[in-house]
């Protein structure tokens, strides 16, 4: 191999390493863009002259069985709670390594977004309350709490390079304890009625996870099969399954069986042992030929798998099938607004509807800046590097965006088909006008302040 080959293969090595960092941030560009259309097509679908099709297909009867136990329920709830269980697992898993590692493992730079998201929390549920007071809706409260990861992500990165990194670190993070503050929103007040056989169950599995990472065990198998008993009991408990996706997520091992350089030590010494002839092994097929080598890449591979962490491994192998697959299922089979019967005048003035529409547009963004504000004034923490207020505005903005979490937290809300339009309706519509205006305000002070630089 010539030298320049060589540099090109470096620059394609270090090209490629530096490449996961950023994969997380285009992985929910695409997820927003498949979530977009899932919903287009919901919709229409919806409101065609197959309607009857669509509510057909959500409600067609799955179960499972096993010898007596029988558990049946509609496509749409296995959706809800099943698939969408690994979706609360995935962020589960984010959680924990923002909380270890990530922009969450320092209390100063992790305050602002935890106190940014509980700004983001507070002030739309007290929109929707004002609009629905006293009425039988109250239980709609939590419906514009909550900001769609995939989507705000997806909206930052129109802009590229345009933005601080530190602005899509923060709105990153900031979605992320959001995510947390739902999750334990939907524990403590969507939960009507307990069993606590079932719960007392779940709470024996969640003590095997504990005294399994106690034991250092890292086998995989052993956490799925936890994790799905874990699901089923706290399904059947009357809590909702997502929360047990979270719970495991936690006990998942962020570990590995040995640090790194325990394992460049054994590479070196594997590798010591591989013996290479330029005349002999120069040949494709000499991999065939040589038990010698085989046995040296088979050590290899399984130093490999002995220095990645099982949550790095569960995130990896996860968090493909939850952006491509879960999430758009579950906005295609949530996201069906019909519109027919429905009044403009009516579901536009609905106390529901302006409570969630004005709840992400308005409570959203306030509620952000307003404990941002407080937060770097006090002294408790400070703005990202690179990062202004007007920024931190149009991120706040972008935070308007619910859509996934807010359909999801709908259809724990109400179950009156009127109730459920009314709801989808102000998501769609308070997703949609939040996600402009942020993209426009951003886009006004990009361009002044790039006016500025050019005159000044």
């Amino acid at each position: 191999m010539t030298e320049n080959s060589d540099k090109h293969a470096f620059s394609s090595d270090k090209e490629h390493i530096f490449r996961p960092s950023q994969w997380f941030f285009s992985s929910e560009v695409f997820s927003s863009i498949l979530l977009m259309i899932a919903s287009v097509s919901a919709i229409y679908w919806a409101n065609s002259f197959l309607a009857e099709t669509y509510e057909h297909l959500l409600h067609t009867p799955l179960a499972l069985s096993a010898g007596d136990w029988h558990l049946s329920n509609t496509l749409l709830h296995w959706v809800n709670d099943g698939l969408m269980a690994l979706f609360f697992f995935t962020v589960g898993l984010e959680i924990k390594r923002e909380i270890l590692v990530g922009e969450l493992a320092d209390p100063k730079m992790a305050l602002l977004p935890v106190i940014a998201a509980m700004g983001g929390m507070i002030c739309p549920g007290l929109v929707y309350v004002a609009f629905n007071y006293g009425t039988p809706y109250m239980d709609g409260w939590g419906i514009p709490v909550a900001t769609d990861i995939a989507f705000s992500l997806g909206a930052i990165a129109i802009f590229g390079k345009k933005l601080p990194l530190g602005l899509r670190i923060f709105l990153a993070a900031f979605a992320i304890a959001d995510d947390l503050g739902a999750v334990l929103i939907i524990a403590l007040f969507y939960t009507k009625n307990i069993v606590w056989t079932y719960l007392f169950a779940a709470a024996l599995f969640v003590a095997g996870l504990v005294v399994a990472n106690l034991l250092w065990v890292r086998w995989i198998p052993f956490y799925v099969v936890m994790g799905i008993g874990t699901w089923i009991s706290v399904m059947g408990s009357g809590v909702h399954a997502t929360v047990a996706g979270v719970v495991v997520a936690l006990l998942i091992p962020a570990r590995a069986k040995y640090s790194t350089s325990h394992f460049m030590q054994r590479v070196k010494f594997i590798m010591n042992r591989f013996h290479y002839n330029d005349e002999v092994d120069a040949y494709w097929y000499s991999i065939l030929l040589n038990p010698d080598h085989l046995s040296c890449i088979h050590s290899l591979k399984m130093a490999c798998q002995d220095v990645e962490t099982p949550l790095q491994k569960l995130e990896q192998a996860l968090h493909p099938w939850v952006a491509y697959m879960i999430l758009p299922v579950f906005a295609f089979g949530n996201a069906g607004l019909s519109l027919e019967g429905m009044s403009p005048g009516t579901a536009m003035t609905h106390p529901v509807t302006l409570g969630i529409f004005l709840g992400l547009f308005l409570g959203k963004p306030l509620g952000i800046s307003l404990f941002s504000y407080i937060a770097v004034r006090t002294g408790m923490a400070s703005l990202p590097e690179g990062v202004t207020w007007t920024h931190l505005m149009g991120a706040a903005m972008l935070g308007g965006i619910g859509f996934t979490m807010s359909l999801f937290i709908t259809g724990l809300s109400f179950t009156s088909p009127e109730l459920l339009n009314f709801s989808k309706l102000g998501v769609l519509i308070g997703s949609i006008v939040s996600a402009i205006a942020g993209i426009l305000f951003l886009s006004i002070d990009y361009a002044r302040q790039k006016r500025k630089a050019l005159l000044g």
